[in-house]
């Protein structure tokens, strides 16, 4: 076995460039400064008008171009900025990547503005009569390449010419750790040398807020909007809905080194387990994710004693947070306590499809930096919850592994396990 391959014979696959793009801002560089100092991206929002909805804040991101044009649009920006800023820390152009694309993305829908315009393009019959008249007139195609779920894959494929089929995906709240997932198979297997894990999500609506209030997913904490998500708090009531983008770009270490590439950081195990218990609520035993962390420090050849932080999904919702605390428990034992682990989305909100993505940046950036990222707004402990949550202050610590979790609704589970070197 070479010092290329794991304790399985594969092939190591490393990190050689991250991009990022939060509610706190466009760029590595903005984002972890923000992070790390506790600031939070939550804000009242003023895309659309909230006055009948219970849920009045989000961590939009409302400082791009796009930002008004739709959730595709928006959702394709983020992923080619993050996707650029990754390929440029990378030392690869931004037109020839030579590996496939992996994307994270939300289920997209018509706009609403779209669908008045189709309504009226057509002078003649009425409702459905008039959509279909109006989407077979010149010009409709439009409406075809902002709604059909594997169009922004198709223009990141061509933007930045990657190769094969770009996959598109869709794991509920564990897509970003999917995408990634399967970049490092894909490398695994031999089927390239490189290749581009991309989460992004720009589908903060009126229709998603109304859909999860409907659930009783979200937080109404409207009066205070930075104080909004508290995860593992006492008195946590919910989640933040937000959009954002992650990209990695992964490449096995042979071909990193072949080319002097920096190594970021290494994708050391992958673990998934579905949970059919409920659509949204989790196994009450937590079984499901502690098989799915199990499985990811299985397939890394790490002992559970080797991780030195976890990077909690942490949505600050009563079901999820508990979830998490027990199946964490359950694997690390009585280690758990001291075992430092704090959630981003206490700052830059729940970023959906992204958020995987998002997290295992950060996850990158805590082992590099030697910095951990706080949980804010910890200010009501919740007895329940015996975590060190790394409580409103960023925190020093000489961080070797990593453990990021994604627990998505409908029971899709993924965990990645990220250590700082090769071996």
């Amino acid at each position: 076995m070479s010092k290329t391959t794991d304790h399985l014979g594969r092939p190591i696959v490393v990190v050689t460039g991250i991009g990022v793009i939060t509610s706190l801002g466009v760029g590595k560089k903005e984002n972890w400064s923000a992070l790390t100092a506790g600031h939070s991206g939550i804000h009242t929002i003023t895309r659309f008008p909230t006055d009948d909805l219970k849920t009045r804040i989000c961590g939009t991101i409302d400082f791009l171009g796009t930002s008004a044009k739709g959730p595709s649009a928006l959702t394709y920006e983020m992923a080619e900025t993050t996707t650029m800023e990754a390929l440029g820390e990378a030392g690869l152009g931004d037109t020839d990547f030579s590996g496939p694309l992996f994307l994270a993305a939300p289920p997209v829908e018509l706009n609403w503005s779209d669908r008045f315009d189709l309504y009226k393009m057509s002078a003649d019959g009425a409702g459905y009569q008039r959509l279909i008249a109006g989407a077979t007139k010149p010009g409709a195609d439009a409406y075809y390449a902002t709604t059909q779920f594997g169009s922004i894959a198709d223009r990141l494929a061509d933007r930045f010419g990657t190769k094969g089929l770009p996959i598109t995906l869709s794991t509920a709240c564990a897509s970003g750790a999917t995408a990634i997932q399967l970049g490092v198979e894909a490398i695994r297997r031999g089927e390239a040398d490189r290749a581009l894990s991309i989460g992004a999500d720009g589908s903060a609506t009126a229709e998603a807020l109304i859909r999860f209030s409907l659930l009783s997913a979200l937080s109404t904490r409207n009066d205070e909007p930075d104080k909004a998500s508290r995860p593992f708090s006492k008195d946590r009531d919910g989640f933040v809905l937000a959009e954002g983008s992650a990209t990695l770009v992964l490449e096995s270490l042979e071909s990193a080194s072949a080319r002097g590439a920096e190594i970021l950081g290494v994708l050391r195990g992958c673990g998934e387990k579905a949970d059919d218990f409920h659509r949204t609520r989790s196994k009450p035993d937590g079984s499901p994710a502690i098989a799915a962390v199990r499985a990811a420090l299985a397939d890394s050849g790490l002992d559970d004693s080797a991780i030195d932080y976890v990077n909690a999904h942490g949505t600050s919702t009563q079901e999820n947070d508990k979830m998490e605390h027990l199946s964490l428990s359950t694997v690390f034992g009585a280690r758990m306590p001291s075992i430092p682990i704090s959630s981003n989305k206490s700052m830059i909100g729940h970023t959906l499809s992204a958020a995987g993505a998002v997290e295992a940046a950060f996850s990158l950036l805590t082992m590099r930096e030697g910095v951990i990222p706080p949980t804010v707004n910890y200010d009501n402990p919740d007895p329940a919850i015996d975590l060190d949550v790394v409580p409103n202050i960023k925190r020093s610590a000489d961080i070797k592994a990593v453990l990021s979790n994604s627990f998505g609704f409908g029971g899709q589970n993924a965990c990645l396990v990220m250590t700082r070197e090769p071996s």
